[in-house]
């Protein structure tokens, strides 16, 4: 479900051409570093993850569904760096799907902190901190509307997201617990290694009901959503 933030703020709806536009420079900046960013950030894959009882495709039972249309509905997962410039690229475009979807699919975020980005995972345990007030899809909204005045510093930004999270009106005390207690990073870590273990070798990546989308275009993710909506019956 959106928070009351979000839906006082819902996103500005962008031209054809301007969405187009964002969705190939994402697409371009995917395809030139994946393998670099493989390289730095993962090591050997495992087995892929054990589907949870309950749990939607390509997701654990405690993942942060931001849409839920219920577990017949198509479940778009979307493993995610708060850092890497292309996925803040592809938020507007995602923020319009999911408008544009807004009652028929299930929208999933999960971590993917690349180790070279040095505040990816500080970024992903305050939105992790966040998420344990309920407050996930604010702290979501404001790391990417932000990533601009924060992304590829070399600094820590922890003190910037503790700032964040002041204005999101967090009890500080908590959010400072959670970012501290190692097993924050341990939730963080484990999507990071089930990103790996399904093949994720750059961000964003998206698996629609469990299988991932190779995306050359924006219509490439619709088209793919609208297929699933047939199949479910749920267009």
């Amino acid at each position: 479900m959106k928070t009351d933030a979000a839906a006082a703020n819902p996103p500005r709806p962008l031209s054809p051409r301007v969405r187009s536009a964002l969705i190939a420079g994402a697409l371009v900046v995917v395809a030139i570093t994946g393998l670099l960013i493989y390289a730095l950030a993962t090591g050997p894959r495992g087995p892929a993850p054990r589907q949870e009882a309950g749990a939607l495709p390509a997701t654990r039972a405690d993942s942060y569904v931001l849409d839920d249309a219920g577990p017949g509905a198509p479940t778009l997962v979307e493993f995610m760096d708060f850092e890497c410039e292309a996925c803040g690229a592809f938020y507007p475009v995602v923020e319009q799907i999911r408008e544009q979807y807004a009652g028929q699919i299930n929208y999933v975020i999960r971590y993917f902190p690349i180790a070279s980005h040095a505040n990816a995972m500080n970024a992903a345990l305050a939105v992790e901190a966040a998420a344990q007030q309920g407050q996930v899809e604010d702290m979501y909204h404001r790391m990417f509307q932000t990533q601009a005045e924060w992304g590829e510093q070399q600094t820590s930004q922890a003190d910037l997201f503790r700032s964040f999270a002041e204005e999101l009106g967090l009890d500080l005390a908590a959010y400072d617990d959670a970012v501290a207690d190692p097993a924050t990073q341990e939730r963080v870590q484990q999507d990071l290694d089930d990103g790996q273990a399904l093949g994720v070798q750059g961000t964003p990546t998206f698996f629609l009901d469990g299988q991932r989308l190779e995306l050359s275009s924006v219509s490439d993710l619709t088209d793919a959503l609208d297929r699933a909506l047939d199949e479910s019956g749920g267009a």
